[in-house]
């Protein structure tokens, strides 16, 4: 059966075989589920600003900034 998917070796094109083309597949659907399982933070990471911003925000207005991080906490909530 052909798997219709190729890789490049020394130049040659050739097919995959069925296992390389499922591990493939199995090593795409795990990089998936781990991207999906931490999407939480890295939209929390986004969202929060660097370091000196925040501190700068903390030394003008500390309950500006514990109302803007709750509302991104909020927003990206943490996995139980």
């Amino acid at each position: 059966m052909s798997t219709g998917v190729f890789k490049l070796v020394d130049g040659e094109t050739i097919e995959l075989t069925e296992e390389e083309n499922s591990q493939r597949i199995a090593d795409g659907e795990a990089a998936q589920a781990e991207a999906d399982a931490t999407a939480w933070l890295r939209n929390r990471q986004e969202k929060y600003g660097s370091w000196n911003d925040q501190l700068d925000e903390i030394f003008h207005d500390i309950d500006a900034w514990k109302a803007r991080i709750q509302a991104v906490k909020d927003a990206s909530p943490k996995p139980e």
